[in-house]
């Protein structure tokens, strides 16, 4: 199933060992189960590791890249190795080294007079809150769902957040990156040594790379900044709640309108009955049949978790007049859906972390664990996920159309339909469709895997592409970016052959592969 199965020789595990030192190059086979897709069946390989090497400075990188340059051996980078329900920490050709850049996880720098901090790959969410906290910053940080992951590792592979800095992605600004010839280079301001505007000003002089680092195998990023937010006078998180299916439709329009005109600017998570369900409750308190739980069942759950069959988590930030306007207004315009209720408490910044619900503490930005219940819908500890997330216009039937056309396979293949909506931006949303199944039975994880593949083709038919892809299933979202006999991906396949001409750095992410691996394409 992969492209190649390559072999690392003792000589070069030997030259890995004499630029790390032993102990930080890991080669045996019950250390390296940690770093294979979590949530594959338990006997499958398709995604097994040779060795993994943890460098902790940059001069470390530049010497595993050289090394595996001589050797053609390749490599897998990943920040933390969290990003689970796209295939966690596992590389994408059996046999490559995975880089681990967990060791990589020092804080650089906060500047809380631009609202700025400077991170390396290794820190996570929980890492850098901390550093801001402790070092009495009134800055906030927009975080992703699970505070375990690396603040790089999320925004290279498009990882949303929520807070203003997290719309469209917008909080990254200058990187550092280790090119496959080892050279190091800095994008934007950062290219001038000694710039004063590496990490404020987005762009450089000339076309600026920084995209090309992302969600792509052209480099290996070392360094990154990161955007915050100053403390605002109040925080007021907000809930929707619709009791209708179909109501789904007239939310997410009626979202668009005050998305467009800056009434809520942030990215909210608009959650179906299961989805919110799995964060609060177990499946088998509402259901132990077979196949998906029937639409009586999901009312009850509606009813009596009191979260409706669609609920929107968001949240206003400003001053407090300003957050009390927008409140009404907000609550004016939803309101207009028969039955739905808007509702929300205003706190101070400092007092976020006491906040009893984890999606308020998350949209205020402070990360935490809780989010991961719902990967325990079924199975309980042996739960596994797959996320499968195509984008959308930001219309209702656009909405609409992609909640049939999901909500019928994923059900047909005796799974339950679970979705968060994300509206990354006021005209666009991304539809994270959370295949959840029990790792521990192969016949459910083969048919999460089988049908997460038939969603990629059915979705593309209707004209909506994955933003990010599982590692089984890259090669076949990125086919269907095919316009122009693959103009596309035929033009990042030039910039690959370019940069890494022996074809090195994590081969086949997204889709992009080496000139020598090119055929083996699936």
């Amino acid at each position: 199933m992969t492209a190649t199965s390559p072999t690392t020789s003792p000589e070069t595990l030997r030259e890995f060992q004499s630029v790390l030192g032993a102990e930080r190059v890991i080669t045996a086979d019950g250390e390296l189960s940690e770093w294979r897709d979590p949530f594959q069946f338990e006997t499958w390989e398709d995604f097994s590791a040779a060795a993994v090497v943890m460098p902790e400075t940059v001069a470390e990188i530049q010497e595993i890249v050289r090394i595996a340059g001589r050797r053609g051996v390749p490599l897998w980078t990943h920040s933390t190795g969290r990003n689970n329900g796209y295939g966690g920490p596992a590389p994408r050709v059996k046999g490559s080294v995975i880089v681990s850049l967990r060791r990589m996880n020092r804080v650089l720098e906060i500047n809380e007079e631009l609202g700025y901090a400077v991170v390396e790959p290794g820190v996570r969410w929980f890492d850098l809150y901390e550093a801001i906290q402790s070092g009495g910053h009134r800055l906030m940080l927009s975080v992703a769902d699970l505070g375990w992951g690396s603040v790089v590792g999320n925004t290279l592979d498009h990882g949303v957040t929520y807070m203003p800095y997290g719309v469209d992605m917008g909080m990254q600004c200058g990187m550092e990156v280790v090119l496959a010839s080892g050279e190091v280079m800095r994008t934007g301001m950062g290219a001038m040594p000694g710039n004063r505007a590496w990490h404020v000003y987005k762009r450089g002089l000339g076309p600026t790379p920084d995209q090309l680092f992302m969600q792509s195998n052209f480099g290996i990023v070392t360094k990154m900044g990161v955007w915050l937010m100053p403390y605002p006078e109040v925080y007021m998180p907000l809930w929707l709640r619709c009791w209708r299916d179909d109501d789904l439709g007239p939310l997410m329009d009626t979202l668009r309108t005050l998305m467009l005109d800056g009434t809520i600017r942030m990215v909210p998570q608009v959650m179906n009955t299961i989805l919110l369900g799995s964060v609060m409750s177990k499946r088998e308190r509402w259901y132990t049949g077979d196949g998906p739980i029937p639409d009586d069942v999901i009312d009850r759950m509606a009813r009596e978790l009191e979260i409706g069959r669609w609920i929107m988590r968001f949240a206003l930030y400003g001053d407090e007049a300003v957050v009390d306007h927008r409140f009404a207004k907000i609550t004016r315009a939803f309101e207009r859906i028969e039955g739905a209720e808007v509702w929300g408490a205003k706190c101070a910044p400092e007092d976020i972390p006491m906040l009893e619900h984890p999606a308020e503490r998350i949209q205020g930005g402070v990360p935490n664990l809780d989010w991961n219940n719902m990967t325990g819908w079924y199975g309980g500890e042996h739960g596994g996920h797959i996320g499968f997330s195509p984008v959308a216009p930001m219309t209702g039937r656009d909405a609409l159309a992609l909640r049939d056309l999901l909500r019928g396979m994923v059900q047909d293949a005796g799974l339950d339909y679970i979705v968060g909506i994300l509206p990354i931006n006021a005209r666009s949303f991304i539809h994270i469709t959370m295949v959840i199944f029990d790792v521990a039975s192969e016949a459910q994880t083969r048919s999460a895997y089988d049908v997460s593949r038939q969603l990629v083709r059915e979705a593309a038919k209707l004209g909506y592409g994955e933003y990010r892809a599982h590692l089984d299933f890259m090669d076949l979202a990125a086919e269907q970016y095919s316009f122009g006999d693959h103009a596309y991906r035929r033009f990042c396949e030039t910039l690959k052959d370019a940069l890494d001409p022996i074809g090195i750095l994590s081969p086949g992410k997204q889709g992009i592969w080496p000139h020598a691996m090119r055929n083996g394409r699936r």
